[in-house]
């Protein structure tokens, strides 16, 4: 190993390895993209969705996560619908933020922290890293927690819950194969669908839910608060980097770049339609202005609404499932980050003893959060202090994609222009609000 790089042995056969260097990383294209790049018109339109489906989906599903849940739930307690209508408002700004993600890994052929190291140097790829590892770090915590919890329910004792899910996912990421592991958290992202059904079984009134949903207390700091964390929550940083990193380990190019714009939406839309159900449930459950100090007052006040068994069961399957998908992201993205910036192999086709950095990064984060949980930490308060540190590191991380997508992109696929000058403005323009709302939240 010279300079950090790691040499190659011997190249795997796997077609998502072949055109990657030492370090795993797929080698960008040669020269700019010329001609159309929304379509290869080699196979059916239908096929290439299927084909690029997965990084978007992933990455939205994670965005249901506990830490969401719990901040949704507390939104609903406190403030009863009043925060609906800035949750759907957010749809256009996340779309956008996913959107340059998936350009610039579709574009570039790299992830985020190498692009960085690359232009940048190492140092700012480390830099970059560091912030990044908080989040994800933090996001873990939640998400390893709000498993406890969602156990502490069924009457499972911390330690088999969070070491369960501990070792669950170490064997799921530890297969070797990106395939295996993204239809894991597909599988595990679906089960946020069944807050649908305690939306349903919650009975909201239409005409409360719409006037409610019109108030906007702004100048309210605890409001402000929990606004700053449903934005951090909505535009997470850890889901930007896994969706650009996860779209070059699966081998995607510029000629899906309309397929997976098509999935990331959906995503999008799917994740926002999940939040609003839990909201409106959580308004018409725990609507009482009241604040929650645990996972298992939020689930007793579902189960006292909706019976013991439903409620207590749909709460447990929506929270568990965006628990364990979002574990798997916040894992995914720092690890792939870590390799990036360190030059060393960082793909889930190469198996543990190929890429033992990689693997050990996630294992250290798995195991380091599991032993945080077993000692009692707590959620609510963690949840929404997460969400809105997410929102005050929004400025940086929108500022570097936008920056990125204008500058290190072939003209093709390139931010320019009076789009890429809307594009630039609007999330700027969202990562100001959060900030401000946050600021107001902690001062006010």
């Amino acid at each position: 190993m010279k300079n950090g790089e790691a040499e190659i042995s011997r190249p795997r056969a796997d077609s998502r390895s072949r055109g990657k260097n030492a370090a795993g990383e797929r080698a960008p294209p040669k020269g700019p993209v010329e001609g159309p790049v929304e379509g290869t018109g080699a196979r059916p339109f239908w096929r290439q969705v299927l084909r690029a489906a997965g990084p978007g989906l992933v990455a939205m599903l994670a965005d249901t996560d506990a830490g969401s849940v719990i901040t949704i739930a507390q939104s609903g307690a406190v403030w009863g619908d009043r925060l609906l209508l800035p949750n759907l408002l957010l749809i256009p700004f996340m779309f956008m933020a996913q959107e340059l993600a998936l350009r610039l890994g579709l574009g570039t052929g790299q992830g985020l922290a190498e692009l960085v190291r690359r232009r940048a140097g190492r140092g700012a790829a480390l830099a970059l890293l560091g912030c990044l590892g908080a989040s994800s770090f933090g996001a873990l915590v939640s998400e390893l927690a709000g498993i406890a919890g969602a156990g502490a329910a069924l009457g499972l004792p911390v330690w088999l819950t969070v070491g369960g899910a501990v070792a669950g996912l170490m064997a799921v990421v530890g297969t070797g194969s990106y395939r295996v592991v993204e239809r894991a958290a597909l599988g595990l992202g679906l089960c946020t669908l069944a807050f649908f059904v305690m939306a349903w079984r919650a009975g909201p009134e239409p005409a409360r839910v719409l006037a409610a949903a019109g108030e906007i207390p702004w100048r309210e700091p605890g409001y402000l608060w929990l606004l700053a964390a449903n934005l951090g929550t909505a535009i997470i940083p850890w889901a930007l980097v896994y969706q650009q990193s996860a779209s070059v380990d699966k081998g995607l190019g510029p000629g899906e770049m309309r397929a997976a714009r098509i999935e990331t939406f959906a995503g999008v839309v799917l994740c926002q339609a999940i939040t609003v159900a839990l909201l409106v449930a959580a308004s018409a459950t725990l609507g009482k202005g009241m604040e929650l100090g645990s996972v298992g007052e939020i689930e007793a006040a579902f189960s006292a609404t909706l019976g013991p068994v439903a409620g207590r069961l749909i709460f447990v399957l929506g929270l568990s499932g965006g628990a364990l998908v979002a574990a798997i992201v916040a894992c995914l993205a720092f690890a792939w980050a870590f390799g990036e910036a360190l030059g060393v192999r960082h793909s889930l086709e190469h198996d543990p003893g190929e890429a033992p950095w990689f693997y050990a990064t996630i294992a250290v984060m798995l195991v380091a959060a599991g032993l945080l949980v077993a000692s009692g930490v707590n959620l609510v308060s963690l949840a929404v202090g997460a969400g809105v540190a997410n929102a005050l590191l929004l400025p940086a991380i929108l500022g570097l994609l936008v920056f990125l997508a204008r500058t290190a992109l072939p003209p093709a696929l390139r931010l320019a222009g009076a789009r890429g000058a809307a594009v630039g403005t609007a999330l700027l323009g969202i990562a100001a609000v959060g900030l401000v709302a946050g600021l107001a939240g902690v001062f006010g």
